[in-house]
């Protein structure tokens, strides 16, 4: 079989928003590759809320297009712990969007010069002293191409990040259903814990999308059966909130399980890492869009404003060493988050003092 090569100055793997915005970025140098193992517009597994450091972020890109929004437009973020009834609601504001909508929104701000392919694995890659050669599988792309910068950008299970061989990372699983409503959900995207699940079990949330509702839970790393944990979870919950009505779909996700300081890696040599393959995201509250699109942009820009290619790392390093800050400084608190007392005493502490908290994590 013949193999087709091409040349690029940039090629990204994942068309996520880190990616998307790498891509963005370091269009403004030359040639981009944007691939993305998925048919492209591709359908994540997401609760699409963007909160206010992603609303911001978007500010300076672009607004939202009306027709991705769903109501409630705005909800706020709430603690629930689900046998005490307790509820701390807070001042953290997200906007709610139709997440595979928005993903296909943001492909559309690329420019002209960001070859997109769908549908196209990166399977290896060599960095070596002419530029970096990478290996695709793919639906219509070259087989081979050539870049002076390659970005992994393709999330939790990161092909470039193993081939880099910079350490596993443990992953969590997410499901989530949605539901029809039968009835109206106050305007909440309620984080739940409960204790009748067991140790396996992180929490649940629920976000009204319009008509219908996103009832997902989180499971640590190495939980078995899953799913009938999440039947489980379904059933308990209806008991109290009968709005939530059948089930019409199922997702199934796995997310970072980011448990150390040393889990952020910017990458090495001339192979970048953003978003979730580089371990930016929360440790603390899972959330992943803001830190995607603020390290994926990062990382253009430092491909953008580099004339020699073995200096862009050292670049995106230093641009992005604040969000490393960010993430260790919530390392901090997480063995107190997740631990039974943690969760115990947050019950008592006045919901002003839970929304500070909030802010920051």
């Amino acid at each position: 079989m013949t193999r087709t090569t091409a040349d690029y100055d940039t090629v990204v793997a994942g068309a996520g928003p880190a990616g998307i915005m790498a891509a963005r970025q370091a269009a403004k140098r030359g040639r981009v590759l944007l691939v993305d193992s998925s048919a492209l517009p591709r359908d994540k597994s997401c609760g699409g809320m963007l909160n206010e450091y992603a609303q911001r972020f978007l500010a300076s890109v672009a607004d939202v297009p009306e027709k991705l929004v769903l109501g409630p437009t705005h909800v706020k973020f709430r603690y629930w712990d689900w046998d005490r009834d307790l509820r701390k609601a807070t001042q953290l504001t997200f906007l709610n969007v139709d997440r595979k909508g928005f993903d296909e929104w943001l492909v559309s701000l690329l420019p002209d010069n960001v070859d997109i392919a769908g549908g196209t694995r990166l399977t290896d890659f060599a960095d070596d002293p002419d530029g970096v050669i990478a290996t695709l599988k793919n639906s219509g792309s070259p087989d081979c191409v050539t870049c002076r910068t390659l970005v992994g950008a393709d999330g939790a299970r990161s092909a470039v990040r193993r081939g880099l061989g910079v350490g596993s990372v443990a992953t969590y699983v997410t499901l989530q259903d949605f539901v029809r409503l039968e009835g109206e959900l106050e305007p909440y995207f309620d984080c739940i814990y409960m204790r009748s699940i067991g140790d396996c079990y992180a929490y649940s949330y629920i976000v009204p999308k319009g008509r219908m509702a996103i009832v997902g839970s989180v499971y640590y790393p190495h939980t078995k059966r899953p799913h009938e944990k999440q039947d489980l979870t379904l059933e308990i919950l209806r008991e109290r909130l009968p709005q939530l009505g059948e089930s019409v779909k199922r997702e199934a996700s796995v997310a970072l399980s980011v448990r150390d300081p040393r889990d952020v890696v910017a990458g090495a040599g001339r192979v970048l890492l953003a978003g979730e393959a580089g371990g930016f995201m929360s440790p603390t509250s899972g959330e992943g869009i803001s830190y995607a699109m603020n390290s994926g942009s990062l990382a253009g820009e430092a491909i953008m404003s580099s004339t020699d290619p073995d200096e862009v790392l050292a670049g995106y390093t230093q641009r992005s060493a604040h969000i490393a800050r960010n993430i260790k400084r919530k390392l901090r608190w997480l063995p107190f988050m997740e631990s039974p007392v943690g969760k115990y005493l947050a019950g008592f502490v006045p919901s002003s003092l839970v929304s500070r908290v909030t802010e920051g994590l």
